[in-house]
């Protein structure tokens, strides 16, 4: 389940991506327009920013633009920023590896190859997922 933090970051993303004959695009007018907390949201964009996802400007004409295309920033990136591991079980994570505590034997388990599949084929379309597709489906879905 994506965190209510991942949720905010995907929203605001797409927001700004709408938005770009407008950028930079300022943090309040984000939370206002995404209904976001201005603190949390600042605190996420400042993430963003450090994942170099987004660019910052500061001062009084200052705000956040994409650093990079639509096309180029996908969710697999952004999920993994704020929620960590795409796995079921923390023997089959890419970033973030752990041993099982119960496992016997990680080559003959059945349960890890299953999570794995299912880690990978989430990956796949997490990578697949950009900011992109999201605006095209938005716009798909309100016609």
């Amino acid at each position: 389940m994506l965190s209510k933090k991942t949720k905010y970051a995907i929203n605001a993303l797409v927001y700004i991506a709408k938005n770009k004959h407008e950028q930079p695009i300022s943090v309040s007018k984000i939370s206002e327009e995404q209904n976001i907390p201005l603190k949390f949201l600042e605190s996420i964009l400042t993430e963003l920013k450090n994942a170099r996802i987004l660019n910052s400007k500061k001062g009084k004409y200052g705000g956040y633009s994409l650093n990079g295309t639509t096309e180029e920033i996908h969710m697999a990136q952004v999920l993994r920023l704020f929620d960590g591991a795409i796995a079921l079980l923390p023997c089959v994570t890419y970033r973030f590896y752990e041993r099982c505590e119960e496992c016997i034997d990680e080559e003959t388990c059945g349960i890890r190859q299953i999570a794995m599949e299912i880690r990978n084929e989430t990956v796949k379309r997490l990578k697949a997922a950009t900011l992109e597709d999201i605006i095209e489906r938005e716009k798909i879905l309100k016609k």
